[in-house]
């Protein structure tokens, strides 16, 4: 077992590893990683449960998007094993009607062309408009979205659809949240990490210029400048 500090890296729907390839670059010296992926899902308690599975008596958690959300219930399950905590582009929101209706609509596109047709149709509301021409960064989260099938992509729908509301676990955290989010984050928008902010006792926002929902690969400078001195407070 290593001796440096150990940090989970929790990746969101239909994402794995790539979606961290430059945070690892930037922390494996430091830290000691490990990046759960949580195909085959279809509870956010049940991913949380997981990634207890594999923990140590005591870690940090990074975490992005649906990853945010398996982080909320471990420090619901678990607060006194985690050391750092780090959510970006996500939010702890109830089920909306709008949600729901969104969900139908890609479990359809799904179902209709495969989720090649589902990477097309999210990877342009995902990303700042500026990156939409950067097929480097296209092509990485397409490829990442095709290592899924339809099962990981209803699973976790599934587990979007049914979870607790977790924003009634907020007053009950002792710990200092650190969260980022992209100005232009068309999915969990910059108001709802303020509203978040401003539920917590103690909390520190960074919102990122010109970036969307994707931070960790649209701004992996700038997000790794923050969390390398986050996961040092």
């Amino acid at each position: 077992m290593s001796d440096k500090p150990f940090v989970f890296l929790l990746p969101g729907m239909l994402c794995d590893a790539e979606v961290w390839r430059n945070q690892i670059a930037a922390l494996q010296s430091q830290y000691e990683l490990y990046i759960p992926v949580f195909r085959g899902f279809d509870s956010l308690e049940a991913m949380a449960l997981h990634v207890l599975a594999l923990a140590p008596a005591q870690f940090s958690v990074v975490a992005h998007s649906m990853g945010g959300r398996v982080a909320m219930e471990l420090m619901r399950l678990a607060a006194d094993r985690i050391r750092h905590f780090i959510v970006m582009d996500m939010g702890v929101h109830p089920v909306t009607p709008q949600e729901t209706e969104r969900n139908e609509q890609l479990l359809a596109l799904a179902a209709h062309g495969g989720l090649g047709a589902v990477a097309e149709s999210w990877i342009p509301f995902m990303i700042h408009p500026a990156r939409h021409q950067d097929e480097v960064l296209k092509q990485s989260i397409r490829s990442m979205v095709l290592r899924n099938d339809i099962a990981d992509l209803r699973g976790q729908l599934q587990a979007a659809q049914d979870r607790a509301d977790q924003s009634l676990y907020l007053d009950k955290i002792s710990h200092k949240v650190f969260i980022a989010c992209g100005d232009s984050d068309n999915w969990n928008p910059p108001e709802l990490h303020q509203r978040l902010q401003a539920a917590l006792a103690n909390s520190q926002l960074q919102i990122i210029a010109d970036c969307g929902h994707m931070a960790p690969m649209e701004k992996p400078a700038e997000v790794n400048a923050l969390l390398l001195r986050w996961l040092q407070a």
